[in-house]
C-alpha cells in the first residue's frame, strides 16, 4: 500500500445567497474503510481574510491535523508555538466535552500557555528547548511552587501531544528531566470550631447554608453549587451529588468516586429546608443556591462569593488565617481524623478516588456508620451535645 502523501488542500471563494462571500477550505479525508472523501470547511468571510495568504495562515493548524499520518517535514510543527496551536485545537476546545480534561482544567492550561509559556518559548524550535533552560526559567519566576509545577506539566503535555502524533520520538520530551518542586508554600489551614461558628454568624443566609453544607459534608464548592432541590432526599437524609458547576459551566464531578450519594446530618437538612422556604427558586428542578442575577438559570460563581462574602466575613470574625471554600473541606477532613474515625468511613465520606489518600485497607463502610461519623463532626463544629441539647441554634 502506498504511503499517504502530504496534502495542502485548496481554497475557493463561495458566494452565499445571504451574507458576505466566504473562503471555503477543501481537503481529502480517509474514511473508516480507507477510502478518500472530500471535506469542506468555511474558514471565514472575505472581509475577515482579505487575501488568500491570510486565509492560508488561518488554516495552518488544521493542516497539521489532517496530515498527522505523514512524517514529511511539511506535516510537522517546527516551533513550540505551532505545536501549542495544534494542542489547543485538539485538547483545549472549551466547547467540546472531554473524558481527559474538564472545563476548568482546559481553562487553566490555556491561561498558563497564553500568559507565561508561549511568550517565553513560543519562537523556539521544538528540539532547541532544553531541560536546564526551562529549569532556570522556572527558578526565576516569582510564583508559588505549585503554579510553576503546573507550567512544567503543561509544557510536558504539549510535548507528549507531539509524540502521540509522531512528530517527536518518545525520547524527545526535555521537560521530563526538569526538576521543579510542587511543595506548597502556603498550607491550607483548617478552621477551629470556634472560628467556624464565628464565621457563620457573619455570613448572610444563603452563604451560611453553603458554608454549613460544605463543612458538614466535605463537598467541594463546585459540587455544592451544583446541587438542585431534587437531589436532596429528606427522608433518608442523603444527597445525590451528580454534577459540578465551575464558572457557569455545568459538568461532571471530579471523579467517579465523587458521584456517590452523600449522607447529611439532621441539622444540615434542617438548614437546607429553612433556606428553601425563603429561596426565590424552590422548585424541584431549581438550583438549591440559584443566582438572582441570572433569574435562577444558574448558581453564582464561586470566586464572586469568595470575594464578596466569605473573605470579608472571615475578616469581620477576627480570623487571621486565609479562608477559602476548600478550607471547609480541610476542616471536615481534619475533624474526621481527630475523632479517630474508621479510615474506610473517612475515605468514603471524603470520596477520595485514590485509595492511598486514606489508606484503603478496610471493608466497605455502611451508611449508618458514615452518618454517625459525620454527625460527630457536626457536634464539634456547632458545639452540639449528644443528649438532645443543641447549642447550634446560636449559629443559625
Amino acid at each position: 500500500m502506498n504511503r499517504p502523501r502530504f496534502q495542502h488542500g485548496f481554497f475557493s471563494r463561495h458566494k452565499r445567497k445571504k451574507g458576505p462571500e466566504v473562503w471555503v477550505y477543501r481537503w481529502r479525508e480517509i474514511d473508516a474503510k480507507g477510502k478518500p472523501k472530500m471535506r469542506a470547511l468555511v474558514i471565514g468571510s472575505v472581509k475577515q481574510y482579505a487575501t488568500e495568504t491570510a486565509a492560508w495562515k488561518a488554516v495552518s493548524t488544521l493542516r497539521l491535523d489532517i496530515n498527522h499520518y505523514t512524517s514529511r517535514p511539511e506535516g510537522m510543527p517546527e516551533t513550540f508555538e505551532q505545536l501549542v496551536q495544534h494542542y489547543r485545537m485538539v485538547e483545549l476546545d472549551l466547547e467540546k466535552e472531554s473524558e481527559r480534561k474538564g472545563y476548568q482544567t482546559k481553562q487553566g492550561y490555556e491561561s498558563y500557555l497564553r500568559t507565561h509559556i508561549v511568550p517565553r518559548w513560543g519562537e523556539y524550535r521544538l528540539r532547541e528547548i532544553t531541560a536546564v533552560a526551562v529549569e532556570r526559567w522556572l527558578g526565576g519566576i516569582k510564583l508559588a511552587n505549585a503554579t510553576k509545577s503546573k507550567f512544567k506539566y503543561v509544557m510536558s503535555d504539549v510535548y507528549q501531544h507531539g509524540i502521540r502524533y509522531g512528530w517527536l520520538t518518545s525520547e524527545e520530551n526535555p521537560i521530563l528531566a526538569v526538576r521543579q518542586s510542587a511543595k506548597r508554600e502556603r498550607v491550607t489551614e483548617p478552621l477551629e470550631a470556634w472560628e467556624f461558628r464565628a464565621l457563620m454568624l457573619k455570613l448572610p443566609h444563603k452563604m451560611r447554608v453553603i458554608g454549613i453544607v460544605a463543612a458538614t459534608t466535605g463537598l467541594r464548592i463546585s459540587e455544592v453549587l451544583g446541587l438542585k432541590w431534587k437531589d436532596i432526599d429528606w427522608k433518608s437524609l442523603q444527597m445525590d451529588v451528580t454534577r459540578s458547576v465551575v464558572d457557569g459551566i455545568v459538568g461532571k464531578c471530579k471523579t467517579e468516586t465523587s458521584r456517590r450519594p452523600v449522607p447529611i446530618d439532621q441539622f444540615t437538612a434542617n438548614e437546607l429546608a429553612e433556606w428553601k422556604t425563603v429561596a426565590c427558586y424552590a422548585q424541584s428542578d431549581d438550583w438549591a443556591f440559584a443566582s438572582e442575577k441570572t433569574s435562577g438559570r444558574m448558581p453564582p460563581w464561586a470566586d464572586t462569593l469568595l470575594d464578596r462574602h466569605l473573605q470579608p466575613a472571615a475578616k469581620r470574625a477576627g480570623i487571621t488565617k486565609w479562608v477559602g471554600f476548600h478550607t471547609f473541606r480541610h476542616t471536615y477532613s481534619t475533624l474526621l481524623k481527630a475523632n479517630n474515625e474508621d479510615v474506610k468511613v473517612v475515605q468514603e465520606l471524603m470520596r477520595h478516588a485514590n485509595i492511598t489518600t486514606t489508606m484503603n485497607i478496610y471493608t466497605k463502610a455502611l451508611t449508618p456508620a458514615k452518618r454517625e461519623t459525620q454527625s460527630r463532626v457536626v457536634d464539634v463544629l456547632l458545639d452540639r451535645s449528644r443528649n438532645g441539647e443543641n447549642a447550634a441554634e446560636s449559629a443559625a
